[in-house]
């Protein structure tokens, strides 16, 4: 009677457990289904109570965190996606799987990353690039490689802090980074070339050229772009294709071409129509207007830059205006219609002040002090524009900003490097 008991118990608690290590796995499965079906807030709750529920294989448990991690990564929530990637760490030490100890390194690593935690990000990719090579884990090694290449790019780039100084001119320390980019990117690309893997020798073109650019080696960033854009092309990968024409066309520009500079822009704004993102084809229209400035072809330009100007009204992007404004001004001043470029210099004013861009204000202010001596008019004559807001100069101690008014490549905004994923 006794050991009846004892196996009913025993019977009644295998029945418990099975139910419960189903209905987790099952909730984990629908979590993964929402996911990759790409309602990511859904499939977190799927995770979250599968969690709940628990389950005795710690494997399951490991893959469940990796899955929450990678959810909330998604959902830009990197506090959250940093607490269950070190969880499924964590774990995988626990029970000394290495393939789960190298994946869920990398994932912190990313994480840290996006965090701006450069340093605790590559030692996390790093291990993770140790643990792939000691598995002979090949598709690992390329992508911890690869990580690692991001990480290095992305730090190089924090410090360079962007717009302050100009492409290929940075402090050691940021060279430094960079080039760590350049020679991690070069090791994937040739691992990923080994395994025949295009997507991925793609994603390293794209970065690799950008690194490039950064450093000035125009050159080598024309390049990788030839390749990434000839890759994109096999893929059918309209957006990437968009983004190698316009970093082709930002290479030329730094190497003097502006004519085929042009036709890569041209090329950019082509497939920004077609794939209807307003946003690129202001911007293709800003980059090409800017091009037949530094061409003097300035009827060209301002044919472009009205058309940047309408989009960037038609977005409400104030900034986006403000420019359009400034170069329409300069284009009109080229061409010796004043009254055109006063317009346009006084709408530049107005929008850099609303949107407080004391550097485009302070320009905007030269920019009329000149026009109003070319046309012979006092400051008072001008609806009072000038005489307002006078400390503008003491907030900016007195630096007069690089005008590059005219020909000049100076203040010339290109297309934005995006990076590849």
């Amino acid at each position: 009677m006794e050991e009846n008991l004892i196996s009913m118990r025993e019977d009644h608690s295998f029945h418990v457990r099975y139910r419960m290590e189903a209905s987790c796995l099952e909730l984990a499965l629908e979590g993964e289904r929402l996911c990759k079906s790409g309602d990511c807030r859904a499939g977190v709750s799927f995770f979250e109570a599968a969690v709940q529920v628990g389950t005795e294989d710690l494997k399951t448990l490991s893959a469940i965190y990796s899955q929450l991690g990678n959810a909330y990564f998604y959902l830009h929530d990197y506090a959250k996606a940093l607490e269950y990637h070190h969880h499924d760490l964590t774990l995988a030490r626990t029970i000394g799987d290495q393939l789960g100890e190298a994946k869920a390194s990398g994932n912190l690593g990313n994480t840290l990353k996006v965090l701006g935690n450069f340093d605790e990000a590559i030692v996390c990719c790093q291990r993770h690039l140790d643990i792939s090579r000691e598995l002979n884990d090949k598709v690992g090694e390329a992508r911890a490689l690869y990580n690692l290449g991001n990480v290095y790019h992305a730090k190089g780039k924090s410090f360079g802090c962007p717009g302050s100084q100009d492409v290929g001119e940075f402090p050691e320390e940021v060279r430094d980074a960079l080039q760590a980019a350049v020679d991690f990117y070069e090791e994937n690309l040739s691992l990923v070339t080994a395994l025949g893997d295009r997507a991925a020798q793609g994603r390293a073109f794209g970065n690799l050229g950008n690194t490039h650019y950064l450093l000035g080696n125009f050159r080598d960033a024309v390049i990788a772009h030839e390749q990434r854009l000839l890759i994109a092309k096999e893929f059918g990968d309209k957006a990437a294709e968009r983004r190698a024409y316009s970093n082709l066309g930002n290479a030329y520009i730094f190497l003097g071409e502006f004519e085929t500079a042009s036709e890569y822009y041209k090329k950019t704004l082509l497939l920004a129509r077609q794939l209807k993102d307003r946003a690129v084809e202001a911007q293709s229209c800003y980059s090409l207007g800017n091009t037949y400035t530094l061409l003097q072809d300035y009827e060209k330009a301002i044919d472009y830059h009205l058309k940047h100007l309408a989009i960037a009204q038609e977005l409400n992007d104030r900034i986006g205006e403000g420019r359009a404004c400034w170069s329409l001004g300069n284009a009109y001043t080229a061409l010796g219609n004043h009254d055109q470029a006063m317009h346009f210099a006084e709408k530049h004013l107005e929008i850099s002040r609303e949107v407080g861009d004391k550097s485009g204000e302070l320009t905007a202010r030269l920019n009329l002090s000149d026009l109003q001596m070319v046309l012979g008019l006092s400051y008072s004559t001008n609806n009072s524009i000038m005489s307002e807001n006078t400390e503008v100069d003491s907030s900016l101690n007195g630096v007069r900003p690089k005008l590059g008014r005219r020909h000049s490549m100076e203040n010339m905004e290109l297309m934005k490097l995006t990076p590849e994923k």
